[in-house]
């Protein structure tokens, strides 16, 4: 067979291999990616599930791995209100689905059985491990005490579940400790604090891994190779759990008790240090991988923990640093990943940004989405597919940001004729500015814009840079248009605030973003949420001082779950000062005066005042348009002062129906 471009351009990830029997076409690992949350309550998949798998299963994989299933009929392993479940033969069907899935797709089919332990035990009000170790975090389950012969039968469940897996026709299963799941606490020392066979020394730790693996494998037969998630690094040293060396211990372990490969995973959900997140640089933990391998040179490594990038991917191939590249996340925020690879052309590809949309859902027990992919989840909706417009039509769209992008994205590949309006000199809107200021990898916010800026090109988008729409201008071109969008953004509302004593002292903070307005050096920022937070660590890392207003009790309102604590960590690590439950009272030369919930003032010294709360939208042109033309639409920060996944969002769906 003739090869693509891409795949001669990256030929380690591109080889064609055999692994534990198997022809595989390629050195790329789907990976289970915790649950979706698409099922229902009592462990069925459901269509929305199939639809999604479906999609996962041409994604051009030489392996994938199914969504973890729990293994128990009581539920102690249920970690998600809508796991899917392995525990009794009912289930076998629709789990043959999922394989024939895979297999039609050219993937080797593997199932992975979840057992949450700690995590577990949603509909019970309680989890069992190994110890009664207190949660660290409240809304997990209080502890029990796994026994014995519960630790028997459980081991009994994983095999059972793992034979009706391959009776439904997956080619192997897989078990797994990432996240902190019943395994890991088990292998840790944080949590296994038994006295028995199973606690104690790292080889009575590891007891319940090995007997898991030689369970499985007896129950499955030959032929049907097992994978077995492990930690490189906990990041639990706070709490007292295992140190590198003896998650090394543990995959050596493994290794002996005949485990087919090996995936290498980081972090628990406790953990107080990053592990996936965008403040996490791609190939930080790749060393994990590549001392895998140097330990396990005879045993197949997984490996995918932050490392987005298939270039990065095949060069660690090519260095032996690892077996087979684990891919997930960015397979959700793009499933053409591995195809636009195979044909050179990575320019097209939306990066998973690491914003950890993904888990904030799952941690507030919905369906997962995606901030990059608005159909993630929707597939078997039609109105998340783009298909050919009804009638074709001449669209304007006033903005260039995030939300005017997805919306002339999606209505020109409908066949529709799309014009885009932008003010700035560049597309992107507000969120270049939010991307130079981020102190997490910058790239990864910036990539957006520049996938904006390569699809408008590629697709004949035509961009009107340093244009101003106004009422003038727009009577002389409405008349060329069918429909207008304004996806213009939101700016803080000025108006809500004191007026200020002196002409300069108040600016808006995406004229800062955006490097139009240059502060000073004792800076205050009225607003506590993202784009507050944003600017405040950015500008005391370039040495100003810096003192955050909110009038709400707590900053970060409106931040996504799984980065508030970011922001909180900077704000501590930076000592940045922050005034929560404060309105505004005056804004003169001698500062700024701010009153808290008891009536108390103080007065903060500042040369500028930053407005970034309230937000606004730039809804203007909407009475000057209603009247003009036929259509007309608003999607975005204009309708609504949100965030990114949003305006992504609305811009898609918009675009999908015009």
């Amino acid at each position: 067979m003739t090869q693509r471009l891409g795949e001669t351009q990256l030929p380690h990830l591109f080889e064609p291999v055999t692994w534990a029997g198997f022809a595989i076409k390629n050195r790329i690992k789907y990976g289970a990616c915790c649950v979706s949350n698409y099922n229902t309550r009592d462990g069925f998949i459901t269509e929305r599930e199939l639809a999604r798998t479906k999609v996962i299963a041409g994604t051009g994989c030489g392996i994938i791995t199914n969504q973890g299933a729990y293994p128990d009929p009581l539920g102690e392993g249920k970690a998600y209100f809508s796991q899917i479940a392995l525990f009794d033969d009912k289930f076998i069907p629709q789990f043959e689905k999922i394989a024939g899935y895979i297999h039609d797709g050219g993937g080797i089919a593997i199932q992975q059985i979840l057992h949450a332990g700690r995590y577990g035990g949603i509909d019970l009000g309680y989890c069992i491990q190994p110890s009664i170790v207190p949660q660290t975090l409240p809304h997990f389950r209080p502890p029990r005490e796994i026994t014995r012969e519960q630790i028997r039968e459980t081991i009994e469940q994983h095999a059972e579940a793992a034979k009706r897996a391959v009776k439904a026709g997956f080619d192997g299963t897989e078990i797994t400790s990432f996240m902190g799941y019943l395994l890991a606490t088990f292998n840790s020392k944080f949590t296994n604090r038994r006295t028995d066979e199973y606690g104690g020394s790292i080889a009575n730790r590891g007891r319940f891994m090995r007997e898991l693996i030689y369970a499985i494998k007896a129950a499955t037969g030959g032929g049907h190779p097992l994978v077995v998630r492990l930690n490189g690094a906990e990041l639990m040293d706070r709490w007292g759990g295992n140190d590198e060396d003896e998650c090394f211990e543990l995959m050596q372990q493994a290794a002996e008790c005949g485990a087919d490969m090996i995936s290498v995973t980081v972090g628990w959900q406790e953990a107080p240090d990053s592990s996936i997140g965008r403040d996490v640089p791609p190939g930080h933990w790749n060393r994990l991988a590549a001392r895998a391998k140097r330990l396990l040179p005879d045993t197949p490594v997984a490996f995918g923990v932050r490392l987005p990038d298939p270039i990065m991917a095949d060069r660690c191939l090519a260095e032996g640093q690892f077996d087979f590249w684990e891919v997930c996340r960015p397979l959700l925020a793009d499933p053409d990943l591995v195809k636009k690879a195979a044909e050179a052309r990575l320019d097209e590809v939306k990066r998973c940004i690491g914003s950890l949309n993904c888990l904030s859902r799952l941690f507030r027990d919905l369906p997962y989405t995606c901030t990059m992919n608005p159909a993630l989840g929707h597939e078997v909706e039609p109105a998340y597919q783009i298909t050919p417009a009804a009638s074709r039509k001449k669209i304007m769209i006033i903005g260039a940001g995030p939300a005017g992008m997805e919306c002339a994205i999606a209505a020109t590949r409908r066949g529709h004729q799309v014009t885009v309006y932008e003010r700035g000199e560049r597309i992107g809107g507000s969120l270049l500015g939010y991307a130079a200021h981020d102190l997490a990898h910058k790239d990864d916010l910036a990539s957006v814009a520049e996938y904006y800026r390569v699809m408008a090109a590629k697709l004949g988008i035509e961009v009107r840079l340093g244009t101003q729409v106004d009422p003038k201008m727009m009577r002389s071109i409405l008349h060329q248009f069918d429909a207008a969008v304004v996806a213009a953004g939101a700016r803080a509302d000025l108006q809500a605030l004191p007026a200020p004593e002196e002409e300069g002292l108040l600016v808006e903070a995406m004229d800062v973003a955006l490097g139009t307005r240059r502060p000073g050096r004792r800076v205050v920022v009225l607003g506590g949420g993202k784009v507050g937070l944003t600017l405040a660590e950015s500008l005391k890392t370039s040495g100003s001082d810096v003192v955050v207003v909110e009038r709400e009790r707590r900053i970060a309102g409106d931040v996504m779950p799984s980065w508030k604590w970011r922001h909180a960590a900077w704000i501590e690590e930076l000592d940045i000062p922050t005034m929560t439950g404060c309105r505004v009272t005056r804004i003169a030369k001698d500062g700024v005066t701010v009153v808290d919930g008891k009536g108390r003032e103080t007065t903060l010294p500042a040369d500028t005042v930053i407005a970034a709360s309230p937000m606004r939208g730039n809804q203007e042109l909407f009475a000057e348009l209603e009247w003009s033309i036929d259509e007309l639409h608003g999607c975005g920060d204009v309708m609504v002062p949100r965030g990114l996944t949003q305006a992504i969002h609305d811009g898609y769906r918009l675009g999908c129906r015009l």
